[in-house]
């Protein structure tokens, strides 16, 4: 099999496995370590956790481009942001508006590198900022972000867009190392962030070791294998790919908000979600039906 399969399966499973992630950031949060403490806490773990590979690795970050680190230093960025949003409002908003990405990515890709961006992809568009506006409009508002939790995703997905376009262009880093970035740039963000969001935390005693417990294992599971394995898979595949397949994480997270939070969508927010993952596919066709019209 083609490494852009398994390139794109691996995204396909991050996207599935991040739809859950939103439940340990929310304990952790419960326990004591609210707004970016706890985000900066589970991915300085992640950076721990990796450290050891990046030490006794053979490639130094003298080696690599330094656009390139600064990609993946952004892109940890962009998922700090993320994290940090599911705490400030409904995570089904929080997952949709991060998964706007797509519309920037071919903005970028057409406007920024210059790429050829087939019409189909221009209408995607146009039913991405339909969704948009539907959502976050749909009952005579203004259509903007309502909550911090909201601006957090919508800003991030804009993040992570100009980060993939970077990483796919400049990047060379290993997935390890790449990995170790990433979770050092979410880290930064993450404590820049935490003194303006909620005071210094206080953890029961009684509380600390199931604290430590889930910070490792969210840290070194998420934010560790499975960005080690989110970062080689981004070096193969187009930006605008990447962010469709991450899209189950969608409906994962929509669905596990219903079941376990108690969350719903108000109807014009199901119609405008439903439009921006109409534009995700709309958007990613247009490769596979060149591909099919090339074949032998």
């Amino acid at each position: 099999m083609s490494t852009t399969f398994w390139a794109s399966a691996i995204v396909l499973c991050t996207g599935i496995f991040w739809g859950i992630y939103w439940l340990p950031v929310r304990a952790i949060a419960e326990l004591g370590l609210d707004g970016a403490w706890g985000t900066g806490a589970i991915t300085l773990a992640a950076a721990l956790f990796l450290l050891p590979g990046i030490i006794g690795g053979k490639r130094s970050f003298r080696d690599e481009n330094p656009l390139g680190m600064a990609s993946i230093l952004l892109g940890g960025a962009a998922f700090a942001l993320y994290s940090i949003g599911f705490l400030y409002g409904k995570v089904a908003l929080v997952v949709l508006l991060w998964f706007f990405s797509p519309v920037w990515s071919v903005l970028i890709a057409r406007y920024v590198l210059r790429w050829h961006v087939p019409k189909l992809r221009l209408v995607a568009i146009a039913v991405g900022f339909a969704g948009l506006f539907i959502m976050l409009g749909g009952e005579g508002e203004i259509p903007l972000p309502d909550s911090l939790g909201e601006w957090m995703a919508f800003a991030g997905g804009l993040i992570w867009a100009v980060a993939t376009a970077g990483m796919r262009l400049k990047s060379q880093v290993p997935p390890g190392s790449a990995a170790f970035l990433f979770a050092v740039g979410a880290t930064a963000t993450s404590f820049i962030f935490a003194p303006f969001l909620e005071p210094l935390p206080r953890i029961a005693t009684a509380d600390l070791v199931t604290v430590a417990g889930y910070v490792l294992l969210t840290g070194g599971v998420w934010w560790g294998l499975s960005i080690a394995a989110l970062m080689w898979a981004t070096l193969r595949l187009d930006p605008a790919r990447v962010g469709i397949l991450l899209m189950p994480e969608v409906i994962i997270g929509s669905l596990t908000a219903a079941m376990f939070a108690g969350e719903s969508l108000a109807p014009n927010e199901v119609i405008g979600g439903a439009l921006v993952i109409f534009c995700g596919v709309l958007e990613v066709w247009p490769t596979r039906a060149k591909r099919q019209a090339t074949a032998p």
